[in-house]
């Protein structure tokens, strides 16, 4: 399957009709497919080029009345291809931008395992998710998103993973899988590790031990929207790039 075509595949699966997520409602308004609850997301749009600008106008309106932060994920196949200044003359601004990286399950990725001492559990309990939010703390600083309540409902979800590395029994890394069910794609998310134990593998093992989980599930393509400090690790485990993409914010 070539570029194009996974695109289009994505687009279908995962944008145009997004996986069921509680606390989040599907709303289609004619070339916008966005996501309200507990998050405000533009997931997808094609605009016309002829009445763009009237459309965001219209989406913006719509979300500056709600009074909610809200996202505009923009990949760099959408269109119109002025969408992102569009968005900024409306009053979004940027957020770090990123690749969309995908790697086919039906090969290995490339790499080892990780440092032998390294251990990898999969969280079933709430002890184990305090560990995740605490590796995660280590990672990406206290205010990251992770949150206990968050995720605990869902721990006997088998759509969605997450694990824990230690080393010597302390949590130093965490990471999550969501496989949502009959899609193609399965999805890593939060993946960090504690400054001081970067370069050793960490990351590289749990993105392996999550592939391997999307591989028995039955899902064909693992992707990640992935930072440029991720991206290099990524291209050695064998994913490759698929597209731009970068979250545009609009502020109540």
């Amino acid at each position: 399957m070539d570029r194009e075509e996974l695109l289009a595949r994505f687009d279908a699966e995962m944008r145009t009709d997004p996986p069921p997520e509680e606390g989040l409602v599907t709303q289609h308004a004619g070339p916008v497919v966005r996501q309200i609850g507990r998050r405000c997301v533009v997931i997808f749009s094609q605009l016309p080029a002829a009445d763009a600008a009237a459309r965001v106008a219209e989406e913006t309106a719509f979300f500056r009345g709600l009074r909610r932060e809200t996202e505009w994920k923009v990949y760099g196949h959408d269109r119109p291809t002025e969408l992102a200044e569009l968005l900024r003359a409306a009053g979004y601004v940027p957020d770090t931008p990123e690749t969309l990286m995908v790697h086919d399950l039906d090969g290995p990725l490339a790499g080892g395992p990780g440092p032998p001492e390294l251990e990898v559990r999969r969280v079933t309990d709430r002890r184990g998710l305090a560990d995740a939010v605490a590796a995660s703390a280590l990672a990406f600083g206290p205010d990251d998103g992770w949150r206990t309540d968050d995720y605990a409902a869902r721990l006997a979800d088998p759509a969605m993973a997450i694990l824990v590395g230690y080393l010597g029994g302390r949590p130093v890394s965490c990471a999550r899988l969501e496989m949502p069910p009959g899609r193609s794609f399965a999805g890593l998310w939060g993946g960090g590790t504690a400054p001081a134990h970067r370069g050793r593998g960490i990351y590289r093992a749990l993105v392996g031990a999550r592939a391997e989980i999307a591989r028995r599930r039955g899902l064909r393509y693992l992707t990640v929207e992935a930072r440029a400090t991720s991206r290099p690790t990524l291209e050695r485990l064998g994913f490759e790039p698929l597209d731009s993409v970068t979250g545009w914010v609009l502020r109540p």
